[in-house]
């Protein structure tokens, strides 16, 4: 089968290991494309993933966010959630760099 997302690609049956936010939720069968390394999973184990990211806390921790002015840089807020599943608090010191176009945020 072709895959749908790169239209280049053949889907094959594999043992996928999924993950949400770098946490790890199990491995599963699905189907594969060898081109774009898009995954694609039946219903079924689609709800067994859904069930695992909540049950690890990181089911819904997608936020957007709007960039602020702060004196003469730029701030960005944290949402609730993700300041509760990070644990972090204020005055705590984070590293901050560019990576392939996005802004990478370590502790």
């Amino acid at each position: 089968m072709k895959c749908p997302i790169c239209n280049e690609g053949t889907l094959n049956k594999e043992k996928i290991r999924e993950e949400q936010f770098g946490v790890g939720l199990g491995v599963y069968d699905g189907l594969l494309c060898n081109s774009c390394g898009e995954s694609f999973f039946d219903s079924k184990t689609t709800h067994r993933i859904l069930a695992k990211s909540k049950e690890k806390g990181i089911f819904g921790l997608h936020a957007k966010t709007k960039i602020a002015r702060s004196g003469n840089s730029l701030a960005i807020r944290i949402p609730k959630k993700i300041v509760e599943f990070m644990k972090l608090k204020e005055g705590k010191e984070v590293s901050i760099h560019p990576e392939k176009g996005k802004i990478v945020i370590e502790e």
